[in-house]
């Protein structure tokens, strides 16, 4: 398995291992990540080993720091093929970020099967350049076939937490597990694990304007702003805004909500489209070559979302925002049209795949 970079690539790595796991108890793991990258921590904390590779992204702020890449690009290709030929793999799978170009190309150099999970509806250049050798791409947005040109490509979602299809809840029920009125439109948002400051400051700017509305909102700040949050926001305390910096329990939260605000990485859009909600999306800009856009992009043309973008926020999220809460037909409309793009079992029909295609 490789991935990683980023929870996006990371977690459905993960996913899909502990799938195959379930199935083959006695089935061996290697990951291949980059070394100082998130992986090299996460990965080992589900219990499974990994290989870090000295590899790092082409640095187009900074030219001259691209002076090692192509040492670093050889040294990563010799170990991998050392580290591939040790182990002797069955198959690779690569979920995208740096290591997965060089692991996943030696693995399909020496005649092991690979397949390559996308996550966005925009690829990353290492999965199209991967996919030319893999077996089979699987996608969580349809008619992505015209980036994978004659490779087997499928759209069958991406790997999601377990729990948050399994743990769903009535909504009245969640609201009142959350102590909040049963009967009072509530908002969630969420600014991916690590918060947005984007969002943060509008909901602070827009504090008042929600408790006159007599919304209750759930704000997750993320670790970086919680207590300035709290600490400029504690004179207008009120019962029905919750400011967390974590929420642990997502499909309480995702079950409480009538609204969610979020980010547009891959891996929320597939939770939010199996928690069925109408979400406003609002992409974080500086994601490689914009693909947040453009995955909030692919939802608002089915009217499943409606979508700010960061430099829009002081004359567009609020209007937008009151527009789906006013709204009780539009809100159902936008769930409804949420259905195409939930694929709660994703992980399984692609370890489906996986297995189908090594024993033919």
């Amino acid at each position: 398995m490789s991935g990683g970079g980023t929870g996006g690539h990371i977690f459905p790595a993960i996913a899909i291992a502990d799938e195959i796991k379930k199935r083959f108890p006695n089935a061996e793991f290697l990951f291949i990540g980059a070394k100082g990258k998130m992986e090299m921590e996460k990965v080992p904390q589900t219990g499974y080993k990994i290989v870090g590779l000295n590899i790092a992204g082409f640095n187009r702020g900074n030219l001259l720091a691209n002076f090692k890449l192509p040492f670093q690009v050889i040294s990563s290709l010799m170990k991998a093929r050392n580290t591939i030929k040790n182990f002797k793999p069955d198959f690779a799978v690569g979920t995208g970020g740096f290591a997965s170009g060089p692991a996943l190309f030696v693995a399909s150099r020496l005649g092991i099967p690979i397949f390559v999970q996308e996550q966005n509806s925009l690829p990353g250049k290492t999965n199209i350049f991967l996919s030319k050798k893999a077996k089979a791409v699987f996608t969580a947005y349809p008619q992505m076939d015209r980036f994978f040109h004659g490779t087997k490509t499928l759209f069958l979602g991406n790997p999601i937490r377990q729990n948050i299809i399994t743990d769903l809840i009535d909504g009245d029920l969640a609201k009142e597990k959350l102590g909040f009125d049963k009967n009072k439109l509530t908002i969630l948002s969420v600014g991916g694990s690590l918060g947005s400051r984007t969002l943060n400051n509008t909901w602070k700017e827009h504090f008042d304007q929600i408790i006159a509305k007599d919304f209750q909102l759930i704000w997750q700040t993320g670790k970086t702003d919680f207590n300035a949050m709290l600490s400029e926001t504690e004179t207008k305390q009120h019962r029905h805004i919750q400011i967390v910096e974590f929420i642990k329990n997502m499909s309480i939260a995702y079950s409480a909500a009538d609204v969610i605000v979020s980010r547009a990485g891959a891996i929320a859009i597939s939770e939010l489209a199996v928690a069925q909600k109408p979400v406003l999306l609002i992409p974080f800009p500086f994601a490689a070559e914009d693909h947040q856009t453009k995955n909030a992009t692919t939802l608002v043309e089915k009217n499943a979302a409606r979508m700010v973008k960061d430099s829009e926020m002081k004359e567009k999220f609020f209007p937008t925002l009151m527009e789906i809460c006013d709204h009780e037909n539009l809100r159902k409309e936008m769930s409804e049209n949420l259905k195409f793009f939930a694929k709660p079992n994703a992980t399984e029909e692609i370890v489906d795949e996986i297995i189908k295609s090594i024993t033919i």
